[in-house]
């Protein structure tokens, strides 16, 4: 019994040295794999705090970051991750921590800090320990920092990040359509002397959108966008009818349907559809848009009724865009100045809408980076109360994480801040503007008016002696209704106009 016992004495010693325990790593290492992250956190955190070994302090924040992704607090853990990654490549678990804010990212859906991050952090001294990460967690990096140079006007950087994608990537729609996006901008380095050239690019990059297959993030909504940017390349280019048949393939009632409409009814009246322009317009002042703010379609109404020298409608039309629109930019001033701050202007959009035009509040809130502000600040305030309320209440991880979220807060509300500013103002331009083009379309209608007086032209009869006749049938499955007043949903979109044409014929005098 003797020779036992003193061989357990001796062997203990040994026992406790081969599996140490610094500071009780191992402890909320096992805690973590057995899922029990209420131990596991703040066991994490205290080692992250006060561990003197560098690598088991280095260890420990990254695990954090884990457990609170893991406990259903993504924002927490980014906040975990974004504080290593920034910490540089030094820290022991760098790479790691790159992953974990990708995958953050892709929780949370996030667009205006964590690409910021990873910008910063993606330099030419990390580069070549960047490529080692996985395949996916790099596409996905490419993407997200192409988005930020995108903002930037950075745009052959963007062109190589964008580029960098590969096509088995969950985002490489998404990268595809940023990247025509690029090609197509008229700001792009080399244009107009090679502009052919990447116009065929940004073509290539539109279609494979649209030619993409399931499985691709946001597969759906990227593809309506990459058609109304396929109908803007071909505006620009003057193909005026291929932009046309871009934007009718937007299907009817998808998130950028309105936006569809109003620049096909552009393309149609430059390829002197007029009566199809109008039928665009149409759809566009249909009651479900009422709360729509799209003040250029009235000017653009206007001015098909001008190139028909149909006067009074013209004037009814300016009529209108004035009451609609006229009050608006007086509501829009105080709210325009520089001295205006952040937090407020934040506030118009987020709070129930009591000082803001309807239709400039709508307009305001379905900007996507702004929507996106306020959904993360609703995650940070729900992290927020699962932390004061929760089994971590009154603890030193509590306490700081709550502090940290607080701050992204604050970093939120200024971005929502200075997105809604600068809306508002657009948006106020935007009205100052169309008011001056709406002006001018009025005054050119009264001297037009005045010069048909003086020539003797009875503008009255020479409309009466014209017939209206019914538009021409795309094909014999459709049918023929005229509009009397009332809009049925299976109608809007496909309204077209027949006009009687109010200017005299030219002599051949004035013939060109």
């Amino acid at each position: 019994m003797k020779r036992l016992l003193s061989l357990f004495v001796a062997l203990a010693p040994l026992a406790v040295t081969a599996q140490p325990d610094p500071g009780g790593y191992n402890r909320a290492l096992a805690a973590f794999n057995a899922g029990d992250m209420d131990t596991a956190a703040p066991l994490f955190f205290e080692l992250a705090e006060k561990a003197s070994d560098a690598e088991v302090k280095g260890k420990a924040e990254y695990f954090l970051g884990q457990a609170l992704a893991q406990k259903g607090l993504p924002v927490a853990a980014f906040i975990t991750y974004a504080a290593i990654v920034n910490a540089g490549p030094s820290h022991p678990s760098y790479l790691k921590a790159v992953e974990g804010l990708v995958d953050m990212q892709q929780q949370l859906d996030e667009h205006n800090l964590i690409p910021s991050i990873l910008n910063q952090a993606y330099t030419d001294e990390v580069r070549d320990r960047w490529v080692t990460l996985p395949k996916e967690v790099l596409a996905r990096i490419n993407y997200l920092v192409g988005t930020v140079s995108q903002r930037k006007s950075r745009f052959e950087e963007a062109r190589a990040l964008l580029e960098a994608v590969p096509q088995d990537s969950r985002v490489y729609a998404k990268a595809r359509y940023l990247l025509g996006v690029v090609l197509a901008d008229p700001r792009f380095p080399g244009r107009p002397g090679e502009a052919s050239v990447l116009d065929k690019d940004a073509l290539a990059a539109f279609n494979a959108v649209l030619a993409a297959k399931e499985g691709q993030l946001d597969l759906r909504a990227t593809q309506h966008l990459a058609l109304i940017a396929l109908g803007r390349l071909h505006y620009r280019r003057g193909e005026y009818a291929d932009a046309s048949a871009a934007y009718e393939r937007v299907p009817r009632y998808s998130r950028y349907w309105d936006q569809a409409l109003f620049e096909n009814g552009f393309a149609r009246f430059q390829n002197e559809d007029f009566g199809g322009a109008l039928g665009s317009l149409q759809a566009l002042h249909a009651p479900q848009f009422e709360g729509a703010f799209q003040p250029e379609s009235w000017i653009l109404k206007a001015t098909v009724y001008y190139y028909s020298c149909l006067y009074d409608e013209v004037k009814t039309t300016l009529a209108a865009f004035d009451a609609l629109y006229g009050p608006m930019e007086q509501q829009l001033e105080p709210f325009t100045g520089e001295d205006v701050p952040l937090v407020q202007s934040y506030n118009l959009v987020a709070a129930e809408n009591r000082r803001l035009p309807r239709p400039v509040y709508l307009w305001l809130r379905n900007n996507e980076r702004i929507r996106e502000v306020m959904r993360m600040l609703e995650r940070v305030d729900n992290e927020k109360r699962a932390l004061i309320n929760g089994q971590w209440r009154g603890t030193a991880l509590a306490a700081q994480t709550t502090a940290s979220l607080e701050d992204v807060r604050g970093t939120l509300l200024q971005v929502g801040g200075t997105l809604a500013q600068s809306r508002i103002r657009e948006a106020a331009d935007n009205l100052r503007t169309f008011s001056d083009q709406a002006e001018i379309i009025r005054v050119q209608t009264a001297l037009d008016e005045k010069d048909l007086l003086q020539a003797g032209v009875d503008q009255k009869a020479l409309l009466k002696r014209q017939s209206l006749y019914r538009p021409k049938m795309p094909g014999a499955a459709w049918n023929y209704w005229k509009f009397q007043g009332e809009f049925w949903i299976d109608e809007i979109g496909y309204y077209q106009y027949t006009l009687k044409r109010g200017c005299p014929a030219k002599t051949a005098e004035q013939q060109p």
